[in-house]
């Protein structure tokens, strides 16, 4: 009496699987396509970080550091943090990380602004896109690497996919929350003044909401980067891959060394963006 009724069931798990295997048979190769699109531009980018000069690097972020912060021992702080990564003997591993988190930023934004400016335009499309945001950010991480499996297989798209649906709704929110927080005075006196949407747009509503963006990017990218030891799990390398390695094989400093050299990542990119996000 007090057990749920058996004949009482949906089978939802049986709909997503078959939803799945007509995806895989009408759409695999438009996948693959997309999929070696990807890779290409994941390479690109990989090959960048993996041919810059170590001392370029460890200066560059110093000096950025420094003008955005406006403290010289913030930038010194920061380039330290870079230099100690490569004393750990991870510098190529964190490259390759630091990858995969740009690539798969940088189309986080190309996806994430402009439907946050959609949803700023239209109350029904905001109320569409919001449950399925909070799905993205409420479902399990892992859930997402069986579909990125299915549909790429193994390798660095799958780890790219699964990391842009986690890391990629922090930037649609606050782009929406940003042009939507513009005085609506201001707008007002563009219209007054002959301004149509388009010129609204771009040199009142983002202008004006840029600290609230960039937020929203700083969020992402450090979601991004939270992604990376989960998607090891499906061919990612980088840092995250020597994090899995150690705790199948119990080494405990290896995996120290290696969750330290995340920690030092995250804290430089997370100072830099939200440094973006305060300067005016």
């Amino acid at each position: 009496m007090f057990e749920f009724p058996e004949y009482i069931n949906i089978p939802l798990g049986e709909w997503v699987d078959a939803a799945m295997d007509w995806v895989m048979q009408n759409f695999i190769g438009i996948f693959d396509a997309l999929g070696f699109v990807i890779l290409k531009f994941m390479i690109w980018v990989e090959e960048f970080f993996l041919w810059l000069p170590w001392p370029v690097m460890v200066v560059g972020v110093g000096l950025l550091a420094w003008r955005l912060m406006g403290r010289w021992w913030m930038g010194l702080l920061m380039s330290t943090m870079i230099f100690l990564i490569g004393t750990f003997g991870q510098w190529d591993l964190a490259m390759m990380t630091l990858s995969l988190v740009v690539a798969a930023v940088i189309i986080s934004l190309a996806i994430g602004i402009p439907l946050g400016i959609a949803m700023a335009s239209s109350d029904t499309f905001e109320q569409i896109i919001k449950p399925l945001l909070d799905g993205m950010q409420t479902m399990p991480s892992f859930v997402y690497l069986i579909p990125a499996l299915m549909l790429f297989g193994l390798g660095k798209v799958p780890a790219l996919f699964a990391t842009i649906i986690y890391a990629v709704p922090p930037v649609i929110r606050l782009t929406n929350v940003g042009i939507r927080e513009v005085s609506k005075e201001v707008i007002e006196a563009a219209h007054a003044f002959g301004s149509n949407y388009w010129q609204i747009l771009f040199k009142v509503q983002l202008p004006l909401a840029r600290p609230t963006i960039m937020v929203g990017i700083n969020q992402t990218t450090m979601m991004a980067l939270a992604m990376v030891v989960i998607a090891s799990m499906i061919g990612a390398k980088g840092l995250g891959l020597e994090v899995l390695l150690a705790i199948n094989r119990i080494e405990v400093g290896r995996g120290f060394e290696s969750g330290l050299c995340i920690v030092f990542l995250a804290i430089v990119i997370d100072r830099i963006t939200f440094a973006m996000a305060e300067k005016k």
